[in-house]
Parts: structure tokens; C-alpha cells; sequence
């Protein structure tokens, strides 16, 4: 007989189970089919790889093993409790959205971006692609070096993670949880919700400003907890009073 309490998804509510299942499935994909994350993550809406599934598809590629852990590790912590709380529909609608708002914010961010550099957001023109190759090639002549790796890292890179939609998820804990005490692998001392989370977003908000570790869509990251706050305010999510 199979003793399903020794699965080590047991336990677990529906949503956070299924979201955990699909992401190490495709994560697994990844490690036999090496270009799956230029297929299924995001590519910046005017890219020539950008296809209107990837805002959806992005959320459950990761870009290494240290990725999918440290988010799915975020999403087993946190997402039941948060499940229980909002109920299993209204969890996953959370999950999803905040995940799309995490790529409003990036994609608002990478316009800025290309407008700088253009004086348009839709700048494709600039560069020439070899669809087949992948490769990308200055078609300007306004085009220095430095603007034009800026645009190929916009237009050629996917963006691939639940990060947006987990910082949402943290948001959520910090706000309807927040003298709740989280214990940190480098830190030897509980700190309370209320005050790592908001430390955690404005680390990201800097990082982002700063250009510091450009591979990370930081925006991405802050854009997942707005949207997280602003839902959890538009819902009327209210602390529950049994915590």
C-alpha cells in the first residue's frame, strides 16, 4: 500500500502544492531541453522572440538550481499559511497577478530604457537579428558600443523566475503577519516580518537604481510586492485575528 504521508508534498494545500509540482517539472525540462527558458521565459514585448504565452510561461522557468530553491523554498515557507488565509481561488489569482505586475514594472523600466538610448520605446530597427542563431547586430549608426549591449540585453535575454510573484507573496505575509519573528540562515536572531520584508524591497529598490548585479530584474522583484500590496488593499484583506 502506498503511504501517502511520506510524500513530501503531504500536508500542503492545493494551490502551493501544484505551483511547487509544475515548477520542478519545468525546471527538470530545462536540464534536458537547453533552450526551453529562450522559449517559454519573457522577452521584452518588441523583441522578435517575444510571444504572448512567455507573460505567463516566464513564472515557472528558472535560470539555475539556486533559483527554483531559494524561491520554492520562499513559496513553501509562506504560501500556505497565505493559502489558508485568502482561500485556494483567490490565492492563485494573487500568485498570477502579482507575477504579471512584477512584468509591468520590468517592462515599464527596459521602455525607459530603450527610449534613452532611441528616443522610442519600439527600437527593433536599431539592431538586425539572425532568428536562427540568435545572434544580434548593430543596424544604426547612432549605435555606440555601450547602447548597443544595452539594447541586445533587453532585446535578446529572457526574463525567467517566480521571484515577482514570491516577493508578492512575502508582502502579503509581512502585511497580514507582521510581529510574526522569521529566522534567517545568516542571521543568528529572529526578525520580525514587519521589518525584514520591507528591509528586503528596499535592497531591491536600490540594487535596481544602482545597476548593481544587472542579470537580476530587481523592478521585477518591487514590481511583484506593489502589486501585491495594492491587491491586498483593492480585496480588503484584513490580518486575521486568530494570529
Amino acid at each position: 500500500m502506498y503511504n501517502n504521508s511520506a510524500s513530501p508534498f503531504a500536508g500542503l494545500p492545493p494551490v502551493v502544492k501544484n505551483l511547487l509540482i509544475i515548477n520542478i517539472i519545468c525546471f527538470v525540462g530545462t536540464m534536458i531541453f537547453e533552450q526551453a527558458n529562450r522559449f517559454f521565459g519573457v522577452y521584452y514585448p518588441d523583441s522578435p522572440f517575444f510571444k504572448i504565452w512567455q507573460v505567463v510561461t516566464y513564472m515557472f522557468m528558472h535560470g539555475g538550481f539556486m533559483h527554483i530553491f531559494f524561491n520554492m523554498f520562499a513559496l513553501f515557507m509562506f504560501g500556505p499559511v497565505l493559502e489558508q488565509v485568502l482561500g485556494s481561488k483567490r490565492f492563485l489569482n494573487y500568485y498570477l497577478i502579482t507575477g504579471l505586475g512584477a512584468l509591468v514594472l520590468q517592462f515599464a523600466v527596459q521602455a525607459a530604457e530603450v527610449y534613452q538610448i532611441t528616443g522610442t520605446v519600439v527600437a527593433r530597427g536599431w539592431l538586425r537579428f539572425d532568428m536562427l542563431e540568435g545572434v544580434v547586430h548593430g543596424n544604426h549608426p547612432e549605435l555606440t558600443q555601450g547602447s548597443f549591449e544595452k539594447l541586445v540585453s533587453i532585446y535578446n535575454t529572457p526574463m525567467v523566475g517566480a521571484s515577482g510573484a514570491i516577493y508578492g507573496l512575502l508582502i502579503a505575509f509581512g502585511y497580514l503577519f507582521p510581529n510574526t519573528p522569521l529566522m534567517l540562515i545568516f542571521l543568528p536572531v529572529p526578525i520580525k516580518a514587519k521589518y525584514f520584508i520591507p528591509v528586503m524591497i528596499l535592497i531591491e529598490l536600490y540594487l535596481g537604481i544602482s545597476r548593481t548585479g544587472t542579470s537580476i530584474a530587481h523592478f521585477a522583484h518591487i514590481g511583484g510586492a506593489l502589486f501585491g500590496f495594492l491587491l491586498i488593499k483593492l480585496w480588503g484583506i484584513r490580518r486575521p485575528n486568530y494570529w
